[in-house]
């Protein structure tokens, strides 16, 4: 049966991401051209507030606020991007993250919209063709001095009976072991995002994340909308500072695929223990926030998500204005990313012509 709960979060979630782009983002857009920065600047404190909406056990080393990372996950359900941000609210701060995620996602209204904005970066998991757009959008980060903390799933997918049997058919064939917890990773993207940022002098470190779920996994959006929330999700962080990672790109690859390797072990003991926890009882770096404030956080973000929603329904059905300024904002969206790909690529094009070498006009 579906659960109020659950519909009540993804609709909520929805209507927030598609008012907000439209009568939240829609209004900043124009300060693209008037200032890069101060539009990057006010465009991530404004997503960040649709970021704040499960109980989370964080171990390890946690993360230094503020400090620019690459951070690297394994990809257990569809949703752990999301779940993720119960995290970063504690230990980081949400604006400063970025997600590297498939290209498909940002035709959603709503949601696609407003990761365009935030300058997510979007893959159409073709190396020939993702290549040129990442190292544009990496330079575009480095140049304008914008500190990121970039989520990148090198698994390439969320884990599956299908998704793990291709990955046991590609271990066959190259002679690795067969994972249960994890899937073997894709390394090129990181190595690749790893050298770039590295190179504009924007990393200080790489957070190698291990989720797992002791309880209960919702693997899909339908398992929330039947209300089967994570009861627990713990996330097990281990810092590498830039220091201690290799130059040589065939080297940062072998990192990685260790990396993996360590999580399928930490993974096979956590499901294995009773009470299923990580090694660390706590994380090493305590959070940023109290628990108090991240409480008081949710619950404003959750008041003022629904106050707004209900507002812009009252005013759409009010006030014709508004109406007609929504219709030109969503046909900008779609026209925009017919022609230009996505309002990250406009940013890119308008702000950073020198050093985007993608079209300006793309072709149909």
């Amino acid at each position: 049966m579906v659960s109020v709960r659950g519909l009540y979060f993804l609709v909520t979630l929805f209507l927030g991401s598609f008012f907000g782009s439209t009568f939240m983002l829609g209004p900043v857009l124009p300060l693209m051209l008037l200032s890069p920065a101060w539009y990057r600047w006010l465009t991530d404190r404004i997503v960040a507030t649709w970021l704040t909406l499960p109980v989370v056990v964080i171990t390890g080393d946690g993360f230094v606020p503020g400090e620019r990372s690459v951070i690297i996950m394994n990809h257990r359900t569809r949703l752990d991007w999301m779940f993720l941000w119960c995290c970063l609210l504690r230990y980081s701060y949400l604006r400063l993250e970025k997600i590297c995620l498939k290209a498909a996602l940002k035709a959603v209204p709503g949601f696609g919209w407003a990761m365009q904005v935030a300058s997510f970066i979007f893959i159409q998991r073709k190396w020939e063709e993702d290549r040129s757009h990442m190292a544009n959008m990496l330079e575009y980060f480095c140049d304008i001095r914008e500190p990121l903390q970039l989520l990148l799933f090198p698994e390439g997918t969320d884990l599956t009976d299908n998704t793990r049997a291709r990955s046991d058919d590609f271990a066959e064939k190259n002679g690795l072991p067969k994972y249960e917890y994890v899937l073997h990773p894709r390394t090129t993207g990181f190595t690749f995002i790893v050298d770039t940022l590295r190179k504009g002098n924007n990393l200080d470190a790489v957070h190698d994340i291990t989720v797992a779920y002791p309880k209960n996994i919702p693997q899909t959006e339908r398992h929330l909308v039947l209300g089967l929330f994570p009861r627990e999700i713990h996330f097990h962080v281990r810092r590498y500072p830039l220091s201690v990672l290799p130059k040589q790109s065939d080297l940062l690859q072998a990192w990685c695929q260790e990396r993996w390797a360590e999580k399928e072990q930490r993974l096979r003991e956590f499901y294995a223990a009773s009470p299923r926890l990580f090694d660390n009882p706590e994380a090493r770096v305590p959070p940023c926030k109290s628990e108090l404030r991240v409480t008081l956080v949710k619950a404003i973000s959750l008041f003022y998500w629904t106050a707004f929603i209900t507002l812009s329904f009252v005013g759409l059905w009010l006030w014709t204005p508004l109406r007609i300024y929504l219709l030109l904002v969503m046909t900008f969206f779609f026209v925009q990313q017919k022609v230009m790909g996505g309002v990250e690529l406009m940013e890119l094009s308008l702000c950073y012509l020198p050093y985007c070498n993608e079209p300006l006009v793309k072709k149909f």
